[in-house]
């Protein structure tokens, strides 16, 4: 069932939901034969690496009508978009929920640009998710700003923009491949006992399961992951090859890395239980 971002938050409230970042048809069916076997809701979200490599009308209907034919609410979010052409394009295409990314601005462009982007989502039912702070980049190659959430910021930006989600900066970081994040959750209770707004923490690829499971208790109600489908996707494709060198059809290539993400995008839905 296609949703919004609304829709989950309202329907599953105190509950912290998995959000994974896929790239196409073999990861997406894959999540959402997670979710489905836990009979929990789900969140697909196409990044700017994603977009760029699949157009955004073409893996916006795809991706929506996967969540269509499932049996669990499925939300189809564009994540990081930095301009407004995506979005539109992104709600053109029927994604429920978009991210518009102004954390490298200054915290007055950052408000002015993000309420731009509610008022156009929320007239066609379209959640929207902001950042105050900024979450940095485990990748020289990605220049961008890390800097942690300031609490009275995050109070007066979620008011301001009528956001329906915020992602802070608490400790992680972007494309972690090992588990090593240092997690303010001091800092967390801070900003949740100011804000009325859900809470989102990306970079949740380089958090332990134990600390996944700390910020469900702690009241995040979003957790972003994308290296880790991505690891586990790749990783499983190169030793398939090594272990099948005669194999050259991606079809069967891929049945172990669909089952390698199936895994982790389950093992890490149990892991925000508590």
């Amino acid at each position: 069932m296609l949703v919004n971002l609304n829709y989950i938050f309202n329907q599953y409230k105190d509950q912290c939901i998995a959000a994974f970042n896929v790239f196409g048809y073999e990861d997406a069916v894959s999540v959402i034969k997670a979710a489905e076997e836990l009979n929990k809701p789900v969140i697909l979200m196409a990044n700017t690496p994603a977009i760029k490599h699949m157009p955004i009308p073409i893996l916006g209907k795809m991706l929506c009508s996967l969540a269509d034919i499932s049996s669990v609410p499925v939300c189809v979010h564009l994540d990081h978009s930095t301009n407004l052409e995506d979005v539109i394009a992104a709600i053109k295409a029927g994604f429920t929920s978009v991210m518009f990314d102004c954390s490298q601005l200054e915290y007055d462009e950052n408000v002015k640009k993000t309420k731009v982007v509610v008022k156009l989502a929320h007239s066609n039912n379209v959640s929207v998710e902001g950042e105050i702070g900024s979450v940095g980049y485990n990748d020289p190659s990605v220049t961008a700003k890390s800097e942690y959430t300031e609490i009275s910021a995050a109070k007066r930006y979620a008011e301001a923009t009528d956001i329906d989600a915020l992602a802070i900066a608490v400790g992680t970081v972007h494309r972690m491949v090992t588990q090593s994040a240092m997690i303010k959750f001091d800092l967390i209770k801070q900003i949740r006992d100011v804000t009325n707004v859900p809470l989102v923490i990306h970079g949740s690829s380089g958090v332990k399961d134990s600390d996944l499971t700390l910020l469900a208790q702690y009241g995040i109600r979003k957790i972003n992951l994308g290296t880790v489908l991505r690891l586990a996707f790749g990783n499983t494709m190169r030793e398939t090859l090594k272990q099948y060198p005669e194999m050259f059809d991606r079809i069967d290539v891929f049945k172990f890395s669909m089952d390698a993400v199936y895994k982790e995008a389950k093992s890490k839905m149990l892991a925000i239980e508590y």
